[in-house]
């Protein structure tokens, strides 16, 4: 198999943990009490998240790309 990069997003927890989130790879996300193990948990998500796909599925998902993060102001 070949090596991909994925884009990842972490966020703080209310309980002071972190939870991480793959946007490529809907509903792929963990949570981790360190950004270490946060880190190490989504990396383990995205591999078993990939796992669980069709050929077809896989390719199209490798394929996704994040172009951007951006913050927008709303009311709240």
């Amino acid at each position: 198999m070949k090596m991909h990069e994925f884009s990842v997003v972490i966020m703080e927890d209310e309980g002071g943990g972190h939870i991480a989130l793959a946007p490529e790879l809907p509903g792929c996300h963990t949570q981790g009490d360190s950004l270490d193990e946060v880190i190490r948990n989504i990396k383990e998500a995205i591999e078993l998240y990939l796992e669980t796909l069709s050929e077809e599925e896989r390719k199209e998902s490798l394929n996704r790309r994040v172009v951007g993060l951006q913050r927008v102001k709303a009311i709240a």
